[in-house]
């Protein structure tokens, strides 16, 4: 997929250059080479037809680390003043790091999605539109 994205942008690229106008090729050229990364960097869509969920903190995420990380974790527990996992905060900041303790594959997946929303969040709070 992302060998053809590549491609694609080549042919972009080369389109571009065989322009006739040349005041605007090296603009085109510059358009064409963002518009490659940010395909190529975006993450894939999810597979099959079912629509992209958002992961909850509260309902979804916090029982897996209740299970796994209690009673270290949460409140009262040894490692809470420093890494608290009550707080989506902290998760978002180990992110895959908390994999040590978590080997369902099922909840694992569940992390990543979390991780992954916070992750397109974060970066659209650092990259604003316009």
């Amino acid at each position: 997929m992302r060998g053809r994205l590549l491609l694609a942008a080549w042919m972009l690229l080369g389109a571009a250059a065989c322009a006739h106008d040349e005041q605007g090729m090296a603009e085109r050229q510059r358009a064409a080479v963002a518009a490659a990364v940010a395909a190529v960097a975006a993450p894939a869509p999810p597979s099959g037809d079912a629509p992209a969920r958002r992961v909850d903190f509260a309902t979804q995420v916090r029982p897996i680390l209740e299970a796994r990380c209690q009673p270290c974790h949460f409140p009262g527990g040894k490692m809470y003043a420093r890494l608290p996992f009550d707080r989506a905060e902290t998760i978002i900041r180990l992110r895959e790091k908390l994999f040590t303790r978590i080997k369902d594959e099922d909840q694992r997946r569940v992390l990543r999605e979390f991780l992954a929303q916070h992750s397109a969040a974060s970066e659209g709070a650092a990259h604003p539109a316009g």
